[in-house]
């Protein structure tokens, strides 16, 4: 088989690819490089610069290479900006996966992973948030990945595609210097960026009910997603499904925690600076593994000090450049 991963060379997508190929998979990749970076694109594999919002290259990638099923980890992932630009997140996390299915359906590839969001849950009302939780998005970019679950859930009942949606928590870390996410948004890098400037880290909200006052969030390495990846095709290998799944530790670990761990592992005094809270951030929020432990046989292997460790030693490369 052969699967075209869609967005993969971003961040994650890029993780999942040498993922995919280490396990001996046929890969190719579409990626308009607005977010990617090339070099992160082993050479071996062919890639196809152009957008998914493009039916036509869509439809030659998937013709060229005879592509049995798709992994689609393209689209803007930034709830804030979401916020200011919804029409931005509507065309590129919802027209985009519409043209993507259109294109499947026309030639009959019948298999797709889809990357979605612990953003579709909104603000939970309890710390162990499960696939069976509401969904409650409060901001357009959880708006569009549910209904890109939706959108993908009718298609694969009208035309027989068997689809697994993966609801990522957050995602940090990295393998390597190449793969490094360079966004600018995630959490680990910006404290290290903070203390490296000599900056306190800004802390926002310290009186949650919560075990040290601050908020509690569940992290999860990207090797560990790109690992549940390879564990949702092997899942579409063996039968046909239809089905959601948490990606996360089912641990939680607070701001001061996190930051301990940061001083552990650079050996650099973080100060920081406690803010007020912001309106609608839940105290704690934790992913249930429990179904995709039990069905996809996935677990996440790393804990926060290999998570800050990886960040720090790709960050440091990247801070000299």
């Amino acid at each position: 088989m052969t699967w075209l991963v869609v967005g993969g060379a971003g961040y994650i997508g890029a993780h999942v690819v040498r993922r995919l190929c280490a396990a001996g998979r046929r890969v190719v990749v579409l990626d308009d490089l607005s977010t990617g970076i090339q070099a992160r694109v082993p050479p071996e594999v062919p890639l196809t610069i152009a957008s998914v919002l493009d039916p036509h290259a869509v439809r030659a990638v998937l013709v060229e290479h005879g592509v049995d099923g798709v992994i689609h980890l393209a689209g803007a992932k930034s709830a804030p900006e979401s916020v200011t630009d919804p029409l931005r997140y509507y065309q590129q996390n919802l027209a985009a996966l519409q043209v993507l299915i259109g294109a499947m359906v026309e030639l009959g590839v019948s298999r797709m992973v889809l990357s979605s969001s612990a953003a579709v849950y909104g603000v939970p009302q309890h710390r162990l948030v499960t696939e069976e939780s509401p969904t409650r998005p409060i901001n357009p970019y959880g708006e569009t990945k549910l209904l890109s679950e939706w959108l993908l859930r009718s298609a694969g009942a009208a035309y027989g595609i068997s689809w697994i949606a993966l609801r990522y928590f957050n995602v940090v870390g990295s393998e390597d210097e190449v793969l490094a996410d360079r966004g600018g948004t995630n959490l680990f890098p910006l404290v290290f960026g903070q203390i490296a400037a000599g900056r306190p880290v800004l802390v926002t909200g310290s009186d949650y009910p919560t075990r040290d006052g601050t908020g509690v969030r569940d992290y999860v390495h990207v090797a560990d997603v790109a690992d549940a990846h390879l564990a949702a095709i092997r899942r579409l290998d063996r039968c046909a499904a239809a089905e959601v799944y948490n990606v996360g530790t089912g641990r939680g670990h607070s701001v001061l925690e996190v930051l301990a761990a940061v001083r552990e592992v650079t050996g650099m005094p973080v100060r920081c600076r406690v803010l007020p809270r912001r309106p609608g951030d839940a105290p704690e929020v934790v992913a249930g593994v429990a179904k995709i432990g039990q069905e996809l046989l996935w677990e996440a292997r790393n804990g926060l000090l290999d998570m800050v460790r990886s960040t720090w030693r790709t960050w440091l490369p990247m801070s000299a450049a």
